[in-house]
């Protein structure tokens, strides 16, 4: 799977460890992820989780035959954060044929917790 030229790219993510049940992904927080007063983005920190639960979507699924697409994600913006690293860890909720539902929750490098996320992925068939 290509990561290059991708908005994880672009914002410094890194993956930390892909497993089936867990998938962890780091984060910068710099001018690349912060809004205008200098803290971290509430968007950047969606786009971290939903790159998490979509890697792991990718675990369960034969990449030859299905996408997965995140389809719905919600944030609950907990502390900010201005400076550092923030890490997502992205566990399932629910793996099923046509969608999957994971939790990703964003710490601080002091595991204090900054954002909890759902994310809804859709596992869609190719075509062809």
């Amino acid at each position: 799977m290509e990561l290059t030229n991708t908005l994880m790219e672009s914002l410094g993510i890194e993956t930390v460890s892909m497993e089936k049940e867990l998938v962890v992904m780091t984060m910068p927080v710099d001018k690349r992820t912060h809004q205008p007063l200098g803290f971290l983005h509430g968007g950047a920190s969606v786009a971290l989780a939903e790159s998490a639960a979509s890697l792991g979507a990718c675990l369960h699924v034969d990449l030859e035959k299905y996408h997965v697409f995140g389809i719905e994600i919600n944030a609950n913006h907990v502390k900010s954060k201005r400076d550092g690293i923030v890490t997502a860890k992205a566990k399932p909720l629910h793996v099923g044929r046509s969608y999957m539902v994971w939790e990703v929750n964003i710490v601080d490098e002091e595991e204090n917790l900054i954002c909890v996320s759902r994310c809804t992925v859709g596992v869609v068939p190719k075509k062809g």
